[in-house]
């Protein structure tokens, strides 16, 4: 299938603009996610079936180690497709409590070349109540055997000061339909959201929402769900060490080693296209994140690792390094829908 991709499926994608070809797929994957039959068919095909031990992460069973990042499913309308597709997990989003139309196009760049994509999205989502109600249709309807985690961010129209009100709305419309919940505050393309980690303002956001989660506990048919919260590659060693310390001061559950950079080094030295870079060129990057966290939890703190997984090799150094879990999503657009399936058979 992936010479397939690559010889026949990818020429022809890539000749549309690249948001345009995300929307073809999302409508394409959405299509096979509501077919009867053929996503159950095709998930005993691709899944790694009974015969291997799942993935305990947090109370949680995930059936591989490979899952499709944030970003790829905003607006939680295909995330069924990647049960079918081989894939352990899923996490859509982000989702913001507001609807919003993200930043102006065009804002999404491919870089074949470097095996990159830069963009500037903005968090272009439904918001938190549309996508909780398309979720509850959802969910109700299917029998799934892969963990769904849902990631939440910073509405734009929401001021830095009234950030922990906006995510805590989404948590509450959320919450009820994720295995586990992000906390996004590492995105680039939103207005001062990495300001967010810094140690006050991170606490000050962590501590409301480990609250909020906590009372859930108290609530008839609700349960706490582990948070976990993403970070981004472009921090000093110092500023991790300060966001693990309020991770494990605050008790939360896991973090997720990377979002995309703003670094521009190497062939992007000269590229004025302002955004977030994924893909390859964000490999050592994270990963050099996910081991110094590792060992500065004495891997005690669970780590999903992403960011420049393009082979089983990539994937491999991350579990290396300390990662529990890893997630794909721009690798998946150079190498084709089945790299997921592809790096959890050899990660075996």
């Amino acid at each position: 299938m992936g010479v397939f991709y690559k010889n026949f499926v990818k020429p022809l994608i890539f000749r549309l603009d690249p948001e345009k070809a995300h929307e073809v797929a999302v409508d394409a994957l959405s299509l096979l996610s509501h077919m009867p039959f053929v996503p159950k068919l095709m998930a005993n095909l691709n899944q790694l079936g009974n015969d291997y031990a799942p993935v305990e992460i947090c109370g949680i069973d995930f059936p591989n180690r490979v899952g499709l990042a944030a970003g790829f499913d905003k607006n939680a309308v295909c995330w069924p497709a990647f049960e079918a597709l081989g894939f352990g997990h899923v996490e859509i989003g982000t989702v913001t409590l507001l609807a919003q139309p993200g930043n102006p196009k065009p804002r999404m760049f491919r870089y074949p070349e470097h095996q990159a994509i830069l963009n500037r999205m903005g968090f272009n989502n439904d918001g938190a109540e549309a996508v909780a109600q398309r979720l509850s249709r959802t969910l109700s309807k299917m029998d799934r055997r892969i963990p769904l985690g849902v990631n939440i961010g910073k509405s734009k129209a929401a001021p830095l000061d009234e950030a922990v009100e906006d995510y805590k709305g989404s948590f509450q419309l959320l919450a009820d339909f994720a295995d586990y919940v992000v906390i996004n505050v590492s995105s680039p393309n939103t207005p001062d959201l990495r300001k967010l980690q810094e140690e006050t303002r991170l606490r000050e956001l962590l501590s409301t929402l480990v609250s909020l989660n906590l009372e859930r506990d108290q609530q008839p048919g609700q349960s706490r769900k582990p948070i976990f919260l993403k970070v981004a590659p472009d921090l000093s060693l110092e500023q991790l060490d300060a966001i693990i310390a309020t991770l494990l001061e605050l008790n939360l559950d896991g973090i997720i080693a990377t979002n995309t950079t703003m670094a521009r080094e190497g062939p992007f030295e000269n590229i004025d296209e302002p955004g977030g870079i994924s893909g390859k060129p964000v490999d050592a990057m994270s990963t050099e994140i996910i081991a110094h966290a590792a060992k500065t939890t004495s891997g005690n703190l669970p780590i999903i690792g992403v960011g420049g997984i393009t082979d089983p090799d990539s994937a491999k150094r991350k579990i290396d390094a300390g990662a529990s879990l890893v997630q794909i999503y721009s690798g998946m657009i150079f190498e084709g829908p089945f790299l997921g399936k592809r790096i959890a058979k050899a990660l075996v």
